[in-house]
């Protein structure tokens, strides 16, 4: 198992485990003292046993530590609009596993999920484990970062003008420009609706903010699809796929 602890740690140390690891570890895997784990954090990996499982947690003893860089090549940012239910969940675990940077949040118009700022905060620390369980799994050594959500008005206010090499990209139907036809970029933030799409003022704001609307061919794909479905291909034409 990888599991990942949010301060460097030093090769030799003993370290607790965070306590949904340690939940996992001991209830799920079933794993006792002196099985080997996997701990890592900002891009190092450290082989590790454990060392101590009680009731008040778990602890391991690391060896030494080694710099895997599993990274992509393309720094991608997606702006997504937060969708309801496990969609959210679901395109934030596949991007991470797609190769993702950043992931900033965003309320649009016809966003169905409203979040107060107890509620927001709480969605922030669930999406937070989604993102490190995410890294868990698929291998990455870097949890990609987590913005507040904003709304996509406020945050499309916040950027600054476009810089040559950058890919600012738009999601939508009703583009005519695809993927494949755009020169490629140096970066990448990619814009994604909510499941009733942008709206044509929110449409509008993002172009004027160097957005390039385009289409993934012709059929209209959910909130949940869309995104993963250009993160797959952009790391088909620009990336490590």
């Amino acid at each position: 198992m990888r599991i990942h602890v949010a301060d460097m740690p030093a090769a030799g140390a003993s370290i607790d485990l965070p306590p949904p690891a340690a939940h996992h570890l001991t209830r799920v895997l079933r794993a006792a003292v002196g099985d080997p784990v996997v701990v890592f954090s900002a891009g190092t990996e450290f082989a590790a046993t454990i060392a101590r499982i009680d009731k008040h947690g778990v602890t391991v003893k690391l060896a030494a530590g080694r710099v895997v860089d599993r990274e992509a090549p393309l720094a991608f940012t997606l702006a997504q609009a937060i969708s309801s239910g496990d969609r959210m969940d679901l395109t934030l675990q596949k991007a991470v596993e797609l190769g993702i940077k950043d992931v900033q949040p965003l309320f649009s118009e016809r966003s169905v999920v409203r979040l107060d700022s107890e509620r927001a905060g709480k969605r922030m620390a669930h999406w937070q484990q989604v993102l490190i369980s995410a890294c868990e799994q698929c291998g990455r050594n870097v949890v990609p970062g987590l913005a507040a959500p904003q709304a996509v008005f406020d945050w499309l206010g916040t950027l600054a003008p476009s810089t040559g090499g950058e890919g600012r990209i738009l999601l939508s139907p009703h583009a005519g420009e695809r993927l494949a036809e755009l020169p490629r970029p140096s970066s990448v933030t990619l814009l994604a609706g909510p499941e009733g799409g942008f709206t044509e003022v929110e449409t509008g704001l993002a172009q004027q903010r160097g957005f390039v609307a385009v289409r993934l061919g012709p059929r209209v794909l959910r909130t949940e699809t869309a995104a993963l479905a250009a993160l797959a291909a952009m790391q088909t034409l620009w990336g490590d796929f």
